[in-house]
């Protein structure tokens, strides 16, 4: 017996969506909970990944399955597929297991031909209607299945539309629209050699082999990378019979959320089109209306959709997205999934359901995305800032973005990789502008509404978007937009504010967001659930307040080397690095001392009761001097004036310094406690530096945790040497000041040999920091510099690396190595403290190793806090 291949909706059910996709599983669903949705069937996942694995063929039997699925749905409907007088139409849609809006193919009025046309003329009693549900036919086929670039179809609409003299497609006649089919056939024949199929089960058997071939379409690829869903899974294929939404005033289709997808507000949200289709809601090619005008319109149906609504959500406990039709006053429910949503509106959805007891807190902190808050971090317009408003439209997806104006996806995408900023403008966007609504910083159409592409688009990328601005009359041959009459060309500056859909001239001053009490409540559901504490990476006071603010319960790195770039101290250090003796050095060091007290003074301030770790001085010296190709013309240009000898000595003294200290490969050379070996009295500098910020505290009544670290050690031996510096400092200031001060004294892991051996260095250690940025380049033998943006980019695309390891941490290689020193460590010394300190600290697979192989805590930069913490707390939940 072959593979079950095809499923009636009545045969499948929610749990089954690896099988029947999202959309399969829910339409199935939705049927069995006795909702009307039009009959069908599902192709499955399976059929789509043996097609792949056949050579692109279907796979045997499937065939044999459809046509008798097919008699079900006919004797359903009271409807024959390709019967002359009463057919059966169907749409053929995509649906993989994770929703991937307007990324793959569908085709719609399936089974249409010379024949059925006429046959739904009369049972129709809609000439009109019944040719332009064969145009919309033989142009999406065509399209879609036939690969004739929609182009061709619309200059044959124009030229219809001229013709009669209208202006909107709705106004043609059925003439017109009779003159078009034929006009459409010939098209189609010219450019495939082959006339249109008018066999509907010929029609069926390429649609569904063309929205298998989708699953591989760029902008499918592309999405599902920015997405992070597998490749493999393939997408299920849907063969529902049509209801129609253009037959009429009384009929109409919609789309609508449960709730607002942009502020999570508990209310209907959503639009509709009376005589329309679906796909003219979602294209944005006609303004919709708000869906409470359906009230209006037609009370009964309203009510009945708004009970389904509500049982839809009750029953899938989320807010749903939903898409509707009415025909002929009777509504169809055509499908629902979990609605996309901004990230603000995520965490109020997600509160306010744990509050009226739908989901439990763990349910709640696994309903969002950790890189979803990021997306709350975006900026918005300062309030106070004079604003030169152009034009109003809908605000489609929250925040706020200045940019260059360019008006295709090409160009946004060309100028974005250049780290131009730009707001990308078009009449409507499609999935296939998806490359340039990623490079772009916000989106801005003249046309479309709320649930439009580019609106559902931007709110999921967390991207700003005003959508519908129909004061814009974009010409794309003259490259310019006009606003009330005043033309403004590509490159000129625009903002853009999505949550009030204003579009404004020139660049305007923003704020960071204030996060809300809802988002405040959840992270604290996420900091209940987590053990791994998270901790923040900040140089400065300001960065410690930060971090402090956004939940962070320490510092886990601060990188001293940032202090010494200041333009007032780098002279200084020079100075320092420059000294011929230990004297002169000392001079340096000791103008150095007091700068780096009032550092340290005002971080462990910020952090009061919480832990900082300090991390001594790590790159190589000759990253605080000038460039040798710099001083080379400086030099060549003060001998060809020769009017300041002293400068001149100075400058080559200067030169014979930096290339004494420059190096094949600094990575792996005079840095970290390398230096300190070399050079002790920096060290003693900067512990000293430490204490005396800690004593004075201290006295002041504050309660404070300093650590220090020791950075790039091989093994205990440099450790002890350096450890020996930095105790005997301490106790020669609370000898000093008179003072007692608790302090910790760690090590970063970042070298292979010290993993190894971290079983010695755990001995003589308070804590370990894995510093994964050089431990996965040493082990990886990989320069981060040289790697991303050269080859790295290759291997990921010939999937010899399914992640950039400096984004994801490795954890077959490196994940292996840190493993190993968690254990080794941890086996000699049972309180030692672990945690991790590279920019992984704040990814979420990276978080979540963390959390297994038994570190401590995470640190990050402190906007990525949020981020770890909901990921920490994700990591118990999943590894229950």
């Amino acid at each position: 017996m072959s593979k079950k291949y095809v499923y009636l909706f009545s045969e499948g059910k929610a749990s089954m969506r690896d099988l029947l996709g999202g959309k399969g599983a829910n339409l199935a669903e939705m049927t069995n909970i006795g909702l009307p949705v039009p009959p069908g069937f599902t192709i499955t996942t399976e059929a789509c990944n043996a097609y792949y694995s056949n050579g692109e063929n279907v796979p045997d039997g499937t065939w044999d399955q459809v046509w008798p699925a097919l008699a079900e749905v006919e004797a359903a409907t009271g409807k024959l597929f390709g019967d002359k007088k009463n057919p059966l139409l169907v749409s053929v849609r995509s649906g993989a297991k994770f929703s991937m809006p307007g990324m793959m193919d569908t085709v719609l009025n399936l089974g249409l031909n010379d024949d059925t046309v006429e046959a739904l003329v009369v049972n129709t009693q809609n000439e009109r209607f019944a040719w332009d549900c064969y145009r919309r036919f033989i142009q999406m086929f065509g399209d879609v299945v036939l690969e004739v670039e929609h182009y061709n179809f619309e200059q044959i609409l124009e030229t219809a539309k001229e013709k009669q003299g209208v202006h909107y497609d709705s106004e043609l006649s059925a003439e017109s629209l009779k003159w078009m089919v034929t006009e459409y056939k010939k098209k189609i024949e010219r450019k495939t050699g082959k006339p249109f199929p008018m066999d509907p089960k010929v029609q069926l058997e390429l649609a569904v082999l063309a929205v298998f071939r989708s699953w591989n379409n760029d902008r499918a690829n592309v999405y599902r990378k920015i997405n992070n869903i597998p490749h493999d899974i393939g997408t299920a294929v849907n063969v529902q019979s049509m209801v129609f939404g253009n037959m009429g005033s009384d009929s109409g289709t919609g789309v609508a959320f449960t709730r607002n997808p942009s502020t999570g507000e508990k209310a209907l949200y959503g639009e509709y089109l009376m005589n329309a289709q679906g796909e003219d809601v979602v294209a944005g090619i006609r303004t919709p209306q708000p869906i409470a005008t359906l009230a209006q319109e037609n009370l009964e149906i309203y009510n009945q959709f708004v009970e389904i609504s509500s049982r839809l959500e009750s029953h899938y406990r989320d807010m749903q997205d939903i898409e509707f039709t009415i025909e002929r006053g009777k509504l169809y429910m055509l499908q629902t999934r979990n609605g996309k949503r901004t990230a603000s509106a995520a965490i109020r959805v997600a509160v306010e359901l744990f509050h009226e007891g739908m989901i439990s807190k763990e349910e709640a902190i696994m309903r969002i995305e950790p890189e979803q808050l990021d997306h709350l971090l975006h900026r918005r317009m300062d309030t106070g800032a004079k604003l030169q408003v152009l034009a109003k439209g809908l605000p489609a997806s929250p925040g706020a973005a200045s940019g260059k104006i360019v008006f295709s996806a090409e160009e946004a995408e060309r100028l974005g990789e250049a780290g131009e900023k730009v707001i990308l403008v078009r009449t409507e966007t499609t999935p296939d502008d998806i490359r340039g609504i990623l490079a772009a910083q916000g989106i801005l159409t003249s046309r479309g509404g709320m649930t439009s592409h580019a609106a559902v688009v931007s709110r999921h990328m967390g991207k700003p978007a005003v959508c519908g601005c129909d004061a814009l009359k974009i010409d794309y041959g003259q490259d310019l937009v006009v606003i009330e009459g005043v033309e403004y060309p590509a490159g000129s500056i625009f903002s853009i504010d999505g949550s009030s859909g204003r579009v404004i001239k020139g660049e305007v001053a923003m704020v960071d967001p204030e996060l809300s009490e809802n988002f405040k409540e959840y992270l604290d559901w996420a900091d209940e659930i987590a053990r791994l504490r998270v901790m923040a990476n900040a140089d400065t006071p300001t960065e410690a307040t930060n971090a402090r603010n956004f939940g962070a319960v320490g510092i886990g790195l601060t990188r001293t080397e940032h202090m010494f770039m200041d333009p007032e101290r780098i002279p200084i250090v020079q100075e320092m690095i420059l000294a011929q003796t230990l004297e002169e050095r000392e001079v340096a060091l000791a103008k150095l001392l007091p700068m780096q007290e009032g550092d340290f003074y005002g971080i462990l301030k910020a952090m009061q009761g919480l832990s900082v770790t300090i991390r001594l001085l790590d790159p190589p010296l000759h990253e605080f001097l000038p460039h040798s190709e710099e001083l080379i013309v400086e030099i060549t240009k003060l001998k060809m004036t020769q009017n300041d000898p002293d400068t001149l000595h100075e400058k080559e003294a200067l030169l014979r310094k930096v290339r004494a200290l420059s190096e094949l490969n600094p990575m792996l050379g005079h840095r970290g406690c390398r230096l300190g070996v070399s050079f002790p009295e920096i060290t003693v500098m900067q512990a000293r530096a430490i204490f005396q910020a800690s004593a004075r505290l201290v006295k002041e009544g504050y309660d404070i945790h300093p650590e220090v670290m020791i950075p790039l050690i091989m093994g205990k031996e440099e450790f002890l040497m350096m450890r020996k510096l930095v105790d005997d400092t301490a106790a020669e200031v609370m000898r000093e000041q008179n003072v007692s001060l608790h302090y910790k004294v760690g090590t970063m892991i970042e070298v292979p040999r010290a993993a190894l051996l971290a079983d010695e260095v755990g001995k003589v250690a308070d804590f370990f920091s894995f510093g994964t940025n050089d431990l996965t380049q040493m082990t990886m033998g990989l320069s981060r510099d040289d790697a991303q943006g050269k080859f790295l980019p290759a291997y990921l695309e010939n999937k010899l690396m399914s992640t950039d390891p400096f984004v994801v941490l490795d954890r077959a290689g490196v994940g292996k190595l840190i493993d190993m020193a968690v254990k080794l460590g941890r086996g000699t010394n049972p309180n030692l403290g672990l945690g991790i300190c590279g920019e992984h600290g704040g990814e979420p697979n990276s978080v979540e190793f963390c959390h297994m192989v038994g570190l401590d805590y995470v640190s990050c930069s402190p906007f990525r806090v949020p981020i770890a913490r909901l990921a920490a707390a994700q990591a118990v939940v999943k590894n229950r």
